[in-house]
C-alpha cells in the first residue's frame, strides 16, 4: 500500500482568536474533548498518510506534550522554527531535510473535506488544492488559467478575476524549495506566488468546503460538521 508524506505548519499564535489561544496554540482547541490536531491526524491517516512533519513554535512544549502522551495510530514527528519564527515557508523549507520528494502542505487551521488522494496524481508538478469561492468563506486569492495552472496572489487580488481560494492544502514536489535558504524567513504565499507566474503550480479543483478554526465562528461551523463524523 503506497503511504504519503505531509507537513502541517502550526507554528502561529492564532491572534484572531486570542482568548482561547492566550493559552494554548491554536492547534489545540478544544472540539469536544479533543484538540483539533486529532481530528487533523485522523483525517490523515485515514488518506493513507503514515509521516507527518509537525512544524511548531507558539508554546510548543504543549504540543510535544499532547502528542508524546497521546498519538500512537501515526508517525508525528515535530520540527521547531528555533529562536526566530521562520514564517510558513521558511517552516516548509526548514522540514525538507526530513522529507522525501513529494509530500502534503497543511495548514494547522484546516480541515480537509475531500479525497485527499486525489490530489497527487500528478508527482512531477506542484498542485493546490482550490474553491470556488467568489469571496465567501475568505478573499479569493486565485484565478484558474488554461490546462488547469493557476495564478495564486494572496498580496494584490482585488478585481473579480480571482474566483478561487486556496483550499488549505497543497501537493508539491520538494526540489521547488531547493533554491532557498534555510533559516530565512518567508512567506509559503510568496513562494506559491513565484511558482504560479512560472507555470510551475496547477489547481485542482474541490466541490465541498473547507473549515478553518481560525475564527470564532469558523470553530463553531466545524464543530457542527465535525459532530456528524466518526472518529
Amino acid at each position: 500500500m503506497k503511504k504519503f508524506e505531509a507537513i502541517i505548519l502550526s507554528g502561529g499564535k492564532g491572534t484572531r482568536i486570542k482568548k482561547i489561544t492566550k493559552n494554548i496554540p491554536k492547534c489545540l482547541v478544544d472540539i469536544y474533548g479533543k484538540p483539533f490536531l486529532y481530528y487533523q491526524l485522523k483525517y490523515l491517516q485515514k488518506h493513507k498518510v503514515n509521516n507527518v512533519l509537525l512544524s511548531i513554535k507558539y508554546k510548543s512544549n504543549l504540543i510535544d506534550e499532547y502528542v508524546k502522551k497521546n498519538i500512537n495510530f501515526i508517525n508525528v514527528k515535530l520540527i521547531s522554527d528555533g529562536k526566530k519564527p521562520l514564517g510558513t515557508g521558511g517552516a516548509v523549507i526548514n522540514a525538507t531535510n526530513y522529507l522525501k520528494k513529494n509530500f502534503y502542505i497543511i495548514y494547522g487551521d484546516s480541515y480537509l473535506n475531500f479525497d485527499l488522494n486525489k490530489l497527487c496524481l500528478n508527482k512531477d508538478i506542484s498542485t493546490m488544492g482550490i474553491l470556488k469561492n467568489k469571496n465567501k468563506y475568505d478573499k479569493s486569492n486565485v484565478i484558474l488559467r488554461d490546462k488547469n495552472f493557476v495564478y495564486y496572489n494572496k498580496f494584490k487580488n482585488n478585481d473579480n478575476k480571482y474566483t478561487f481560494i486556496d483550499y488549505g492544502v497543497s501537493y508539491v514536489n520538494k526540489s521547488f524549495f531547493s533554491k532557498y535558504k534555510k533559516k530565512v524567513k518567508i512567506d509559503l504565499s510568496s513562494i506559491f506566488l513565484e511558482m504560479s507566474k512560472k507555470n510551475l503550480l496547477k489547481g485542482y479543483e474541490i466541490k465541498k468546503r473547507f473549515y478553518e478554526i481560525g475564527s470564532y465562528n469558523g470553530i463553531r461551523e466545524f464543530k457542527k460538521f465535525i459532530k456528524n463524523e466518526i472518529y
